[in-house]
């Protein structure tokens, strides 16, 4: 019993962190003193107890170091996850940028195509309005009226049906400046006078646009 009463005076001893015969402030002293305690008591009958209780102070050291650990490792957790969150918040702004363009552009092919969706039947139609015209000139030289004004009536239905489908004439004149950009020059010839040196001097074949493309690019004669 003695044994006993004597352990807890010594353990309370060593234990005591305001103890004036034995301080500890890190591992390597905590060590220390649990190896004089050994030593002190080794003889006595309280050994195994003593032993239990330094393997208990072992285990809450373990326990504290593990929360010193947990709250070192505390901060860098969270400033991974903010750092994957602005990730995926720079990755979801990146996608939507991308689909927000992606609709303009199909918005914009989609118009584009009911605009031109009548391109091949319209540029089949192309050398039937030139017949028209050539037919249009002949008939003005053999001034016939009511030749010219049924061919005409039925010149004039069809063009204004091909305009509501989108079609619509180039307005190319001589004198007009060339750009070859619009203009196909098929030939070059000397300019009548000094004002159609470099100008279109003559249309051989009109030009026509469907919406805003152009179908066929007038041929006219240029002067030099």
């Amino acid at each position: 019993m003695l044994a006993v009463i004597l352990t807890f005076e010594n353990q309370s001893k060593y234990n005591n962190p305001m103890s004036k015969d034995k301080e500890y402030t890190s591992d390597e002293n905590m060590e220390e003193v649990k190896d004089q305690i050994r030593e002190d008591f080794k003889d006595e009958p309280a050994e195994e107890f003593i032993d239990d209780n330094l393997n208990s102070m072992d285990e809450e050291d373990g326990q504290t170091g593990n929360l010193n650990d947990n709250k070192d490792e505390g901060p860098s957790e969270n400033q991974k996850l903010k750092e994957d969150l602005e990730k995926e918040k720079d990755k979801f702004l990146r996608l939507f940028a991308e689909f927000e363009n992606y609709k303009r552009r199909t918005s914009k092919e989609r118009l584009e195509q009911f605009k031109t969706a009548n391109h091949e039947v319209m540029t089949a139609l192309l050398p039937v309005l030139d017949d028209f015209d050539r037919a249009l000139i002949e008939i003005r030289k053999a001034k016939d009226k009511n030749l010219l004004k049924g061919v005409e009536l039925i010149y004039h239905k069809l063009s204004e049906t091909l305009r509501n489908k989108g079609l619509e004439a180039m307005k190319v004149e001589s004198g007009d400046s060339f750009d070859a950009e619009v203009h196909e020059a098929i030939t070059q010839v000397d300019a009548p006078s000094d004002k159609l040196r470099g100008k279109i001097v003559d249309v051989v074949e009109r030009g026509y646009k469907l919406g805003e493309k152009i179908i066929r690019f007038p041929k006219v004669v240029t002067g030099r």
